[in-house]
């Protein structure tokens, strides 16, 4: 598997967007913690310092090298290029980044990815938000789908765990995106000026949030607990 993720340098330069998506999540990271394909590794300067020894699964070659070479100088950290799905520890945090929505069978990704967790741990996904704005960029950066609440309702219906939490953020995003789906931008020269632009306007969009009582998004974040 040879994913290259020409994208992901444009995001990992969006700032102002990874401080403020790790707002939501910092605080329920701890212990024992895997990252699902963590690309080139960006992500470990905003939440290494929360975990006790850190797992990065990474089954794309080209990213699992970019990765461990970016990344030798954290501590009690392994890198494993293989699907995490083949691994049998267990674990107090499980994260998935923007990567559940290049995975088909995402359900029993899920399902799988709780089994691994010990109990009271946190199972963290962030996805893209609502299908209705997918568009060519998400499929050509091997996206299935768009994701929405009820999704995630479905999927912890077979379980029970003692804790969920489901929230859209990031509406100036949706914003653009919906601008781009009318006027059909979809030109990927200019992704890196437009994420650019985007990331400018994220103060914007945690006041916009707040006002709307986070009921709408470009990205839909799920926090579980067993």
């Amino acid at each position: 598997y040879d994913y290259e993720g020409w994208e992901l340098e444009f995001f990992d330069n969006a700032k102002n967007f990874r401080k403020y998506q790790f707002s939501f999540i910092l605080d329920h990271i701890k212990g024992k913690t895997a990252e699902i394909g963590p690309g080139t590794g960006n992500n470990l300067n905003y939440y290494h310092h929360k975990t006790g020894s850190l797992y990065l699964f990474e089954p794309s070659k080209i990213l699992f090298d970019q990765l461990k070479d970016k990344n030798l100088q954290y501590s009690n950290t392994q890198f494993f290029n293989r699907d995490f799905s083949s691994y049998g520890g267990k674990f107090d945090t499980i994260m998935y980044l923007d990567v559940l929505e290049h995975i088909k069978d995402d359900k029993k990704e899920f399902l799988n990815s709780y089994a691994k967790l010990n109990y009271g741990g946190s199972l963290i996904i962030n996805v893209p938000a609502f299908n209705f704005l997918f568009s060519e960029f998400d499929r050509n950066v091997g996206h299935y789908k768009r994701y929405v609440k009820k999704d995630f309702i479905k999927f912890i219906s077979e379980i029970s765990p003692s804790y969920y939490k489901l929230v859209y953020y990031d509406s100036i995003g949706f914003i653009l995106l919906l601008m781009s789906k009318i006027f059909v931008f979809s030109n990927n020269s200019k992704i890196g000026n437009r994420i650019d632009f985007w990331n400018k306007l994220i103060p914007l969009s945690k006041i916009i949030d707040r006002i709307s009582f986070f009921s709408f998004g470009k990205s839909l974040l799920f926090v579980i607990k067993k």
